[in-house]
């Protein structure tokens, strides 16, 4: 039997793409799961992931420390994936150090804090220092939180992979900016049973998490185009030209994602993966079933059929 079984396990941001995946896997493993984010309605798709009652809703705002202490009322554990592009400061270090130092308040055996590769205290990047700074913030609170490092994280609903055949399927010449920096994707999957591992551990580590391979960003856009049938000339973007689209409103990358581009998104030392006894899931395994609908004739196209 699970640990986790019949635990109260509280989840910030288990709204988003991740959150979907952390939630049905905490109740594949008999914990109780509330999810607190801003907007309860944009949550309620969560609720047929468990049983009759296993999955509660609750609002909560991470930079509104009693919304977060509310949300934590009787929980045994807590995790935060809260993450942003925007207010960072506010929301990936204040927000985490709330959520810490409520975790501490109210007595709880287990913290998980997703944080990613790329957080520095030294970052060129306001990203990469924030998510330092609620790095340092949890850790302070909360010493034996269990924080997570993810490169790109991919899976049916990404904004990753999926943004890029996008493009693909659109355009006739694809431009690549950052085409030599190097991911290591990571299933969304596998990224939702560290988190149950990391509940279920001795805590106080930072783990870092990749998939079996390491692509450029060249090479992860000819995988997605080889994938989705499509043969296409890919230009990469000089970083005179990179640095000019980020001056335009709503453009296709902003100055800070470009700072991030600088340097590779890889695990630099043992894959946290590894460590929790999980099988990293290649991209070519699971990607098939929802890039099909890049295809020229979608699901219906000879390769999807086969």
């Amino acid at each position: 039997m699970s640990e986790l079984n019949g635990k109260l396990v509280t989840v910030f941001g288990g709204g988003g793409f991740v959150g979907r995946y952390v939630v049905q896997a905490l109740c594949a493993a008999g914990a109780r799961v509330r999810v607190a984010v801003r907007h309860t309605r944009t949550a309620e798709h969560l609720k047929p992931l468990g049983n009759l009652g296993q999955v509660s809703l609750c609002a909560a705002d991470v930079t509104k420390p009693a919304t977060v202490a509310n949300a934590l009322i009787g929980a045994d554990m807590a995790v935060n994936l809260v993450g942003s592009f925007d207010n960072l400061d506010a929301i990936q270090r204040q927000g985490a150090a709330n959520v810490a130092e409520a975790a501490a308040a109210a007595g709880l055996s287990a913290l998980v804090h997703m944080s990613a590769i790329g957080a520095d205290a030294n970052s060129a990047a306001e990203y990469g220092r924030s998510k330092a700074g609620g790095e340092a913030a949890v850790r302070a609170a909360f010493p034996t939180a269990t924080i997570l490092r993810p490169s790109i994280i991919f899976g049916r609903e990404d904004q990753f992979i999926n943004r890029f055949a996008g493009l693909i399927r659109m355009l006739p010449v694809v431009p690549v900016i950052g085409a030599d920096t190097r991911f290591q994707p990571v299933f969304v999957g596998d990224v939702a049973r560290a988190v149950v591992a990391a509940l279920q551990g001795t805590g106080g580590e930072t783990l870092e998490l990749g998939g079996p391979e390491t692509y450029s960003m060249l090479q992860l856009n000819e995988w997605i185009a080889k994938a989705t049938g499509h043969r296409k000339l890919f230009v990469p973007v000089p970083d005179a030209a990179a640095k000019l689209l980020t001056f335009i409103p709503g453009g296709p990358i902003s100055g800070d994602q470009l700072k991030m581009l600088a340097s590779d998104n890889v695990v630099t030392g043992t894959n946290g993966l590894a460590a929790l006894a999980i099988v990293a899931t290649p991209l070519d395994a699971v990607a098939h079933d929802w890039l099909n609908i890049y295809r020229k004739h979608g699901r219906f196209s000879d390769a999807a059929a086969a």
